[in-house]
């Protein structure tokens, strides 16, 4: 027997779905925008999602936490430490300006995360 879904249910799973693939598209334009840096770096820096109970943490291989993504709302937060974010959103993946503007203004170095 398989469970029905609500249509409340069949929503969080969407947005869940879809701040994942924006979190990607995040990682995608982090190391897009190392490389069109360094170019010739041996090295490269790159990142990894990891996901936890409630935030999608955003890794420098090698590195510290990038980032944090709530996954159910897709807000975007500064790290305040390895383990949480800070208390102010910087983005909000949902909207769809905000996202093109994160997007679009992702540095590697998280100068993007930084209140103005």
């Amino acid at each position: 027997m398989t469970a029905t879904l609500t249509p409340q249910e069949t929503a969080k799973a969407d947005i869940r779905a879809r701040v994942r693939e924006w979190t990607e598209q995040l990682v995608e334009a982090l190391e897009a925008n190392y490389d069109n840096r360094y170019p010739d770096s041996v090295n490269p820096v790159r990142f990894e999602i990891e996901t936890g109970r409630k935030y999608l943490k955003i890794n420098q291989l090698n590195g510290g936490v990038h980032a944090f993504i709530d996954k159910q709302t897709g807000e975007v937060y500064k790290p305040a430490s390895w383990r949480g974010p800070a208390k102010i959103v910087r983005y909000d993946l949902r909207v769809i300006n905000d996202r093109a503007k994160c997007l679009a203004n992702a540095d590697w170095a998280g100068g993007y995360l930084y209140l103005k």
